[in-house]
């Protein structure tokens, strides 16, 4: 099927935007509607400064039951990419039975979202977490000095056996979840409905700032910025594993090195 996505018959599009917004309400916006009613919560009890914003919490007192609450956390927030790509794959049978579709390759090869090409995903991946990484920093530390971010805690892990193994698959879960779930999927099913290209990648940057709203504005405006670089990036090189990475890098060493933020806090 070579035809372009703008091809598609109108009485399809609708069905595409109703299985965005249900994707979305199962993951991502869900997480974006508690982050609003939070930010609300903290700034009716007092200065948003000095709120604390707590990652990566004990479920249990008990280490075995926390271990098997943190791998249940993790594994149960993947089902919608699992979802997302299992929908994306049925765009094959809609074109099996005449449907004009751009391209209706297997959903990780679409999104990139493969081993295809190792060395030049991580060269990326690496770039962008190096780029993001100091930038997050000085949104951070920026943040606290005007009292629009609240105090981040990354580990609030006790220390087991498992703690670092855990926040690694933590951070590569929010890694996958993420981009998989913005880049291939989101990127894919709006150029469906015909969105201009501009417009997707500032609703998702938008969009994925709204769910950490709970940190405080300061956040919100350096994920806006950060979306907008990782969109515009998607749509030239179409492939969603240096994001995946590169958000894993961040926030493995977030969580591993909660010293860090500590350190340029200005408070």
């Amino acid at each position: 099927m070579s035809a372009s996505s703008t091809d598609l018959p109108s009485p399809l599009r609708p069905r595409w935007g109703r299985e965005v917004v249900l994707v979305a309400l199962l993951s991502l916006a869900q997480s974006a509607i508690y982050a609003v009613v939070r930010l609300a919560d903290v700034l009716s009890r007092g200065p948003l400064v000095e709120a604390e914003a707590k990652l990566n919490t004990s479920a249990s007192a008990r280490p075995w039951f926390d271990l098997v609450y943190q791998l249940l956390g993790i594994g149960f927030a993947l089902v919608p990419v699992a979802l997302a790509l299992f929908l994306m794959n049925r765009d094959r049978v809609w074109a099996a039975s005449g449907v004009t579709l751009a391209d209706v390759r297997p959903a990780a090869l679409r999104t990139g979202l493969d081993l295809r090409r190792p060395v030049s995903d991580l060269l990326r991946g690496t770039g962008l977490f190096l780029v993001i990484g100091v930038g997050t920093l000085g949104v951070y530390a920026t943040g606290r000095a005007l009292g629009i971010t609240a105090e981040i805690l990354p580990n609030n892990l006790s220390a087991y056996w498992w703690t670092v193994p855990v926040l690694l698959l933590a951070a590569a879960k929010n890694g996958i979840l993420e981009e998989v779930l913005l880049l291939g999927y989101g990127v894919d099913r709006l150029e469906k409905l015909r969105w201009a290209p501009w417009v997707i990648v500032l609703v998702l940057a938008v969009f994925r700032a709204s769910y950490h709203l709970y940190q405080g504005i300061g956040p919100f405006i350096g994920n806006v910025l950060m979306g907008l670089l990782f969109g515009f990036l998607y749509l030239r090189w179409r492939r969603v594993m240096p994001f995946v990475l590169a958000h894993t890098f961040i926030d493995a060493v977030g969580f591993l090195g909660p010293g860090i933020l500590a350190a340029v806090d200005p408070r």
